[in-house]
Formats: C-alpha cells, structure tokens, sequence
C-alpha cells in the first residue's frame, strides 16, 4: 500500500504535470507530422530529460508514446498519409470516409476506441506484469536471461525486416557495438583504438537519435517533392450517434484482442496489429463489403488494435527487460542512465516506480483524448507548415539534445556518423531496429553467457542449463526459421505461378488462327474467268 501511494503522491507534484502535458503536447504534434515517428522524438527528448528525476523524465517520454498515438490518426485520416507507422491501417478506412464529408466522425471515432485500446493495455500491464515479473525473478537466471535476450533480437529480426540476411547481419552489427569500451568482467579495452570518448562505450542516445532521427530527416531531404495533396478541410459532423457506436462493439472487441496479444510478442508494433486487427474483423463483421471504401467497422478496429500493443509493449520492458519495440528500447536506454534497470528487480526494487508508470499512461490517455475531442482546425492548419522549416527545427534539437548528454562534440560527431549509417540501411532497407537492441542488450547477453560458461564445466549441463532457457532458444531459432522458409515457399509459389501464366500465354498464342493476307484467297475459290 504504501508503494501505491509512494507511487501516486510522485505524480501530483507540479513539475510531473508540467512534464507530462509537454509531453503530450510533443507527442500529438509528432503523430500530426507525416514522417516523424513516436521513436524519433522519444529519441530526440530522452537527451533533454537526463537531468530529471526519473518520473519527470518518464512523464515526458511516456507522454510521448500514448500522445502520438492519437495525434497520428489526422494525417492517416485528412491526407491518406500516416503520421507515424501504427497508423498505417487506419488509412484504409479513415480517408474515403474523410472524402465522403464524414472526416470529423472518423477523427472522434478514432480518438475514442484508441483510449479504448490503451486502457484495456494498461489494465493488461497492472495484471500481468506482476505475476510475470515474480516468475522471471524466481526463475531467470544467467542462462535464462541470456536467452532471454537471443530471443528478443530474434523476434526483432524476425518481424523488422523482409529480408531475413540483413536482419540477422543488422543484429550482428548492433551485437559488435555493444562489444565497444571497457569489458565488465576484466577492464579489457575493446575496439577503443585508443580513443578516449570509446572507452566507455558509444553513447547510446547519440546513436539512436542518429539511427531514427539524423537518418530520417535526410532520407525526407533527398526525397522530398512538393505535393499537391491538400488536406480535407469539410469534416461534417463530430459526434456518432448510438446506432454508429453499437456498430463499433464487435470490431472493438476484436481489435482490442488482436493488439493485447500482439503488443506481447517482442518487436511486434502497433503497423502489424493494425492490420491484423483490420483482416481479423473484416473476416467476422457482417458487412466485409464495405471494408476498405469508408467502414466504421474497419477504422474502428485498426485503431483499437494499434493502440492495444502500449501496454503489452511496456509490459514486456518492465517485467522481463526486453524492450517490446524501438520505442521501448530508447526508455530502457534511458532508465539505465537513471541508475534503474527494467526487469524483474524493477517490481521489488522500486514498485512505486511501477505504479507512477501505469499512472502517467492513464492521465496521458485521458488527457489526449480529451485534447483529440476538442474540434481544433489547427491541426489541419499543422499539416501545411512549410518542411524546410519543420527539418531545421528537428536538426537544431537533434544537435542540442546530444550534446547535452555528455557536453561533447565527440558525441555530436557520433550522432552524425550514425545519421549517414542509418541513411545507408534505409537505401538497402536494413531494419535499424536490431541494430539498437543488440547495442542494448549485447552487453547483458555477453555477461550472462560468461557467467554460464564459467559454471558449466563444474556441474552437469541440464543442472545449469533450465528447460526455460532451452525452449526460448528454440523459439529464437524458430522466430528466425519460420519467416525465412515462409519467403522461401512464396517465392517459389510466385516462380511457379509465373511459369504457368507465361505457360497459358504460349499455348493461347499457338491456338490463335494465323491473320491471313488481304489478296490471299482459298484454294477452292471459283475462278471468276472460269464462270
């Protein structure tokens, strides 16, 4: 009880609040920003947030996270174009009933089941993470954190990239990155090359505001082509009426589902519930045919769906230290730099920690919703701001928020060398994902297979080695395996498919009577001197 109230006394201080509305307000301008995503800001505000306490800093990443969930549902829904990927699904549904004159309908809709999802995923968070986090304490030792691990990267691998080569090969590089500074167990110098700022590692928010921000921001430069889209600016009627939200229950219920079990899987984002969310209640709504031309239905439960994985995402990052996705990755990144490790310690060690976390994402929700509610034009206004002028801001906070972490221009430097890799795996399209969680959990992979390896050799394998660790090894091997025979299959089902059609195209051809010429004519043809 007293970690309860420990928990919530920290979050009616007046500089929490302040820090959880800047927050918010930040995270609705990321998601009504085409391009920018909830990672790269969190990114971006992590290096200003160092000097906080802890739950300052976590108001304002966390705020962040839930805002730009539904900040990014007004450009997915105005210019067919998502704010950040989770919205990916709500395009298919949100713009044509945007273009039939019913975008302020689909903006409220949107607003409302995606608190619907997040409240359901913290209510997940509040009751699972407990038992999960008392289990993995009990039961998680060195060899089954190390797998732990392997299996996280693996499940990132699996899912982030399309080519399963340049996924396995961009965890590997995130791997020797983690390898880089002082090892823990010797003091060794590693990969330093007798650099001074190397010796302790390369700074990690450097990295990823280089890897998801620097990147970004020059792949839109060297893309960039002025548009002629404009947003939709007739947006009819706000509010559903009961016969529109009694429509809505079962596409909820479905998507909610989908996304709570999805934001569970590691690496799995709000883009792939979404669209699961989508097919799966396309499958069961009584009227599939309208799915993809202006669905209530179908906005409904994309939204929902996307929305549901915050809670499972966090859930995973807290109880068991794995991040749930690049999000996630950048607060343990963060935390780590507080002095707290997530994990199964988290829960015993600072459980009113815990329970500030699950209230900054509840008012976070609340406050968002009701921000998203009030009929703002100017976020249709936002969306025509110049983005010459959007991408000097971007690079000026990118520039003061690193070298605030560390007050060096070696880290700047990083950031930039970081900016041009990232740049380079988006034209060859490596996922950057792997890449932050094996310079993430490298080292703890690395420490707890020492420590394994030490042991192994005075006491019997099986002794040593848990049934856990040995089941998540083989669930990383099969999160690797499965994608990659399921590319395999489908592009020799596409080769064969191909042959057959090229196949019919020759025998049609061949069965076609050969054009005869104009003054040809047919051997019995009288001949007119003859009659």
């Amino acid at each position: 009880m007293n970690a309860f109230v420990e928990g919530i006394g920290a979050l009616l201080e007046l500089h929490v609040i302040i820090a959880l509305v800047i927050g918010m307000v930040l995270g609705m301008l990321v998601g009504a920003f085409p391009g920018l995503t909830a990672t790269m800001v969190v990114a971006l505000a992590a290096g200003f947030t160092m000097t906080m306490e802890p739950v300052q800093g976590l108001a304002v990443l966390l705020s962040i996270y839930v805002a730009a969930n539904f900040g990014d549902r007004v450009p997915s829904i105005l210019v067919n174009t998502p704010g950040t990927p989770a919205s990916i699904a709500t395009t298919l549904d949100g713009y044509p009933m945007a273009k039939q004159g019913r975008a302020g309908l689909a903006l409220t809709l949107s607003a409302l089941v995606s608190a619907v999802g997040i409240l359901a995923s913290i209510i997940l968070f509040c009751a699972a993470a407990v038992p999960i986090a008392s289990f993995a304490r009990s039961s998680f030792k060195s060899p089954e954190l190390f797998a732990l691990v392997v299996f996280g990267i693996a499940i990132m691998i699996g899912i982030s990239s399309k080519s399963m080569v340049k996924g396995i090969l961009a965890g590997l590089i995130g791997l020797m990155l983690g390898t880089v500074g002082a090892y823990a167990a010797t003091a060794d110098q590693r990969f330093t090359f007798g650099i001074l700022e190397l010796q302790e590692g390369l700074n990690f928010i450097a990295v990823i505001i280089g890897l998801f921000g620097i990147a970004e921001l020059l792949d839109q430069l060297l893309t960039h082509s002025t548009t002629t889209v404009r947003p939709i600016s007739s947006l009819g009627r706000w509010w559903p009426n009961r016969s529109e939200l009694r429509q809505t229950g079962r596409a909820v219920a479905v998507g909610g589902g989908v996304g709570l079990g999805v934001g569970l899987i590691p690496a799995a984002g709000g883009d792939i519930a979404g669209l699961i969310g989508w097919e799966r209640a396309r499958r069961v709504s009584k009227h599939p045919e309208q799915f993809g031309k202006g669905s209530i239905e179908g906005l409904a439960a994309a939204d929902t769906a996307s929305s549901a994985t915050l809670g499972g995402s966090l859930t995973t990052t807290m109880a068991l230290g794995v991040p749930g996705d690049s999000v996630m990755a950048v607060m343990i990144g963060s935390m780590i730099i507080w002095g707290i490790a997530p994990g199964p310690s988290l829960f015993a060690n600072r459980p009113d920690l815990v329970v500030s976390i699950a209230g900054i994402m509840l008012l976070a929700t609340l406050l968002s919703l009701a921000l998203s509610l009030v009929r703002m034009k100017g976020m249709v206004r936002l969306l025509d701001v110049p983005r010459p002028y959007l991408w000097s801001g971007i690079l000026v906070f990118c520039i003061v928020g690193t070298y605030a972490t560390t007050n060096s221009l070696s880290t700047v430097l990083t950031m930039l060398v970081f900016g041009v890799v990232g740049l380079i795996f988006k034209r060859i399209e490596m996922p950057a994902g792997p890449v932050v969680l094996g310079l993430l959990l490298g080292p703890l992979a690395e420490e707890n297979l020492a420590r394994t390896l030490a042991i192994l050799p005075t006491r019997p394998f099986l002794e040593v080695v848990s049934p856990i660790a040995l089941l998540l090894l083989a669930l990383a091997v099969l999160s690797v395996a499965v994608p990659a025979i399921r590319a395999a299959r489908r592009s020799r089902r596409d080769q064969r498919s191909l042959a057959q059609r090229l196949e019919d195209e020759a025998h049609a051809d061949a069965a076609e009577p050969q054009p005869t010429r104009p003054d040809a004519q047919p051997a019995s043809a009288p001949d007119h001197h003859e009659r």
